[in-house]
Formats: structure tokens, C-alpha cells, sequence
């Protein structure tokens, strides 16, 4: 691995995991193994504990940069890859196909991770997650699997694009196109959409071209990292546990607080749905960006991500205070 103290200052946190965390491999009640990250309090400070999950085809190392941010706030800072995902092993057809049978795997796993993780760190607990994290994370909550003092959901995946179609209308499609093969097959070619080139993906994600830059990085460093397109298999179950979450009277029951950061110029998940969602829910709060914001808010400018992350440390410091 390159040394990180060849990097730029403004790099070299983003670039490089801290010398007190910990990668620490956890077993699931199948026995499948996940990759996580377990980051203690700086000494003497103890504001809590917060546990983040990242999106599909996501690795933690992408998101050092707002996890060194509540570190150094004196959380207790935790962080998992999704079973099939980074270096928790893979469940499609080839290394960069992202795959599951069904999100409740990931309900489940999650839920166990949570309960494990929780029992052994400092309350509040706060579950944070990014995109398809934050949907699994919501559904978790939903079905009373977790219960977190606070929840942060960064553009969760609560809809699919186009937002204009229903999303009975898209799982209807991708059940039949699903249906015709296998469905660990890739949906498509290349990363995040078909046929975009790097460069051109970072206009889906963010404007911050430096940013967007270190996953390239951490892939050249950690090349088993890598993943690419999601398989129709995905598609359809993602599709699936989507319409789950829009069931009348599911959302409605949440009664922990949450935060959802959503943007208008999103490119993968649907703005439209996110905002259906938070008016389900009187004490859901929605923190709205507009064409300045991609999909990754806690990864943008700087003037984005610290309106984000100033939003995120008030609703924590009003709805999960520090215990004593």
C-alpha cells in the first residue's frame, strides 16, 4: 500500500485507516463471515456509539473521512460491508456482480451484527447508512428487528429511477427480465450505470472529483474491494422489499427519530420516494439538497457536506444526548 504520508494533507485521512480501529472479521448465525471496522472513542471522550452501513457495491474505506469526523466527536464508530459486498465475500455470478436471494438476508444480518455490537458499546446507539444501506437499515427498524436511539439515512434507497413509474410497474419488469435466466446474471455493463466510463460516474455520485477519486484509490490499494454492476436478481428483490416499505401502515409504526438527507439531482435513487417516505412519519425530519448534491451527500464539496454533517451532529445532539 502506498504510504499515506506521501498524500496530500487533505487526502491522508480519507486514504488511510487510523491506527486505534480495527478490522475484525464477524460471523453471522449461518456462519458467513463479514469484514467489520471497530473504531473506540478517543480517550476521554465518550458521546456514544454509532454503527454506519454503505450502499450497494460500497466499502467502508470510501467513507473514512465522515467516520474519522463523529470519531474525533467522541463516538464509539462502527462499520460493516454487506454480506456478497467488498470483503464479505460474494453471492453473484463473478467477483463484481453484486447479488442477494433477499433483502431480509441482510434484515437478518444486520440485526444480529446490531445486537452484538450494541451489547458491547456505549449508549446512544445510532445507526447510520448510505443509499441501499439505508433502505435495509429502515426495514430493520420497520420490522422491529433493531432499535436504535436515532437513525441517519444518507439518500436511502426508497425508490428506484425513473421516479415518474411506480414501483409496481418496475418490479413487474424486473421480475419478468429476471425470470428469463439466471438471475445472478449482471443487469448491465460497467459500474453504477451502462456504459459509464469512471469519469463520467463521478457525475452520478459527486462534484468533488478528489473525493470521488479516493474509492478509485482504495481499489488500486484493495483490488478484492471491487465491485460493479448490481444482477437482475437484485433488481427484482430490491424492487421487492421497495414496495415492502410503501405497504400502508409499515413506516407509520417507526417511532424512532430519523433523518433522511435527500437531493433533486440524484441519479440512482428516487428523490420523490425518499419525501413520501419522511411525510409517513411526523418526527421524521428531511434535510433537502438541490442540483449542488449527488447521490454521495456525505462525500460532496465541502459546503454540501458540512451542511450535512452539521444537520446530522444537531439532530443527534437533540434526540440521542450523551448519556451522563
Amino acid at each position: 500500500m502506498i504510504s499515506p504520508a506521501t498524500l496530500p494533507p487533505a487526502q491522508r485521512l480519507r486514504r488511510s485507516l487510523p491506527a486505534d480501529a480495527r478490522e475484525l472479521p464477524w460471523r453471522a448465525p449461518d456462519g458467513h463471515s463479514l469484514r467489520t471496522l471497530d473504531w473506540p472513542a478517543p480517550t476521554g471522550k465518550r458521546r456514544g456509539s454509532l454503527l454506519f452501513m454503505p450502499g450497494r457495491g460500497d466499502a467502508y474505506e470510501k467513507w473514512l473521512e465522515a467516520l474519522g469526523q463523529w470519531h474525533e466527536g467522541g463516538w464509539h464508530v462502527g462499520a460493516a460491508d454487506w454480506r456478497g459486498q467488498a470483503l464479505s465475500g460474494r453471492l453473484g455470478l463473478g467477483a463484481l456482480t453484486g447479488h442477494v436471494s433477499d433483502f431480509s438476508v441482510w434484515v437478518d444480518d444486520y440485526a444480529a451484527l446490531w445486537a452484538d455490537w450494541a451489547q458491547r458499546t456505549p449508549a446512544p446507539h445510532v445507526a447510520v447508512a448510505h443509499s441501499m444501506g439505508g433502505h435495509i437499515v429502515l426495514r430493520a427498524v420497520a420490522e422491529r428487528k433493531v432499535a436504535p436511539d436515532a437513525v441517519v439515512l444518507s439518500a436511502p434507497m426508497l425508490g428506484l429511477r425513473p421516479a415518474w413509474v411506480p414501483s409496481r410497474v418496475l418490479h413487474l419488469v424486473a421480475r419478468t427480465i429476471a425470470g428469463w435466466g439466471d438471475p445472478r446474471r449482471p443487469a448491465w455493463s460497467g459500474s453504477e450505470k451502462p456504459e459509464v466510463i469512471p469519469r463520467v460516474r463521478s457525475r452520478l455520485l459527486t462534484h468533488d472529483l478528489s473525493r470521488y477519486d479516493d474509492e478509485e484509490w482504495w481499489r488500486a490499494q484493495r483490488p478484492a474491494i471491487e465491485m460493479g454492476a448490481a444482477s437482475w436478481g437484485w433488481i427484482e428483490r430490491a424492487l421487492a422489499s421497495i414496495r415492502f416499505l410503501e405497504a400502508p401502515g409499515v413506516l407509520e409504526a417507526v417511532e424512532v427519530p430519523v433523518l433522511m438527507l435527500a437531493t433533486r439531482a440524484d441519479g440512482l435513487v428516487s428523490r420523490p420516494a425518499i419525501r413520501r417516505a419522511a411525510a409517513r412519519r411526523p418526527a421524521c425530519e428531511l434535510l433537502a439538497f438541490g442540483g449542488e448534491c449527488r447521490h454521495e451527500i456525505l462525500r460532496e464539496v465541502d459546503p454540501v457536506r458540512d451542511r450535512a454533517m452539521d444537520t446530522i451532529g444537531q439532530f443527534l445532539d437533540r434526540v440521542a444526548p450523551a448519556k451522563g
